[in-house]
């Protein structure tokens, strides 16, 4: 039985798949989407216990998407995390203030990635 079912939401594949691994082998189902428009189109059938998305992508951004999962029916306090470059004051704000829960430093420690998906899902 798997232990959380996660979406992961990165338009860079490489990164995606390197993601998908680490969180595969600690035993989750994993769902893929490149964008955060595929996202928001199959999370409602995917149903995911955890959201980890990239924040740079093209059309809806990581934070935007995360705004947009907020607003439907049973996903306001499902977890988001971003994977992201970017840790600055302003943009850890703007997505505090749009319901992301957590931020990930790219690249990733795939240790602390599990750690921080462990600590967030109990």
């Amino acid at each position: 039985m798997p232990m959380a079912k996660i979406m992961v939401v990165d338009d860079s594949a490489t990164l995606r798949h390197m993601v998908v691994h680490v969180l595969r082998e600690a035993g989750h189902e994993i769902s893929q989407a490149e964008s955060a428009e595929q996202a928001l189109s199959r999370i409602e059938s995917f149903a995911p216990e955890l959201v980890l998305t990239d924040l740079y992508m093209c059309g809806l951004d990581g934070i935007e998407l995360a705004r947009e999962i907020r607003t439907i029916p049973g996903y306001r306090d499902t977890p988001i995390l971003v994977l992201s470059t970017d840790s600055s004051m302003a943009v850890k704000q703007r997505g505090k203030a749009n319901g992301v829960n957590g931020w990930i430093a790219k690249p990733f420690d795939p240790e602390i990635l599990q750690g921080v998906v462990q600590k967030v899902l109990h």
